[in-house]
C-alpha cells in the first residue's frame, strides 16, 4: 500500500536522491525510504507493517513525517561547513540512512581532543562520500 504525500519533499527539505523519513499513520510508527513515482512521492507500507492491517485503499490517514536522523543544517560547524561546500559529498551523505550517518559523525567526533585529526577524518569523509562510499573502506 501507498500513501501519497500532498507535498514535494524537496520544497520541505530541500533536494536529495533518497528522503529517509520517520513518522506516524494513523498513529502507528514507521520509518523508512519515501518512494518516487516519477514526480511524486509517497510512504510504502507493507502489509506487515504496524497498524497496514487496519487500512484499505482509499482510506483516508492521518500522517506526520520528519527527516530521519542527523541533518547536515544541526551538525557541528565544522562538518556543515565541510559538506556546504562540496554539494556532491552533501548530497551523499543526505541520502545515507541514518545508521550510516551516525556511523560517520561518531568517527569524527572521537577525536574531540585532536583537532588536526578531526579536520583529516571530515576531509576524508567528504572524499569517500563524493566516490560513492556509504561508510569507510
Amino acid at each position: 500500500m501507498e500513501i501519497p504525500l500532498p507535498f514535494d519533499p524537496a520544497d520541505a527539505w530541500g533536494q536529495r536522491d533518497r528522503y529517509h523519513v520517520t513518522g506516524t499513520v494513523n498513529g502507528s510508527r514507521f520509518r523508512g525510504p519515501l518512494v518516487s513515482r516519477g514526480s511524486a512521492w509517497s510512504i510504502q507500507r507493507g502489509p506487515k507493517s504496524p497498524g497496514a492491517a487496519l487500512l484499505s485503499d482509499g482510506d483516508e490517514v492521518s500522517v506526520e513525517i520528519w527527516p530521519e536522523g542527523p541533518q547536515v543544517g544541526d551538525m557541528a560547524a565544522d562538518i556543515t561547513e565541510a559538506l556546504e561546500a562540496r554539494p556532491r559529498a552533501k548530497a551523499a551523505f543526505e541520502g545515507l540512512a541514518q545508521f550510516y550517518r551516525r556511523a560517520w559523525l561518531r568517527w569524527i567526533d572521537g577525536t574531540k581532543r585532536r583537532p588536526d585529526v578531526r579536520a583529516e577524518r571530515i576531509a576524508e569523509m567528504v572524499r569517500l562520500l563524493e566516490a560513492g562510499h556509504k561508510q569507510r573502506p
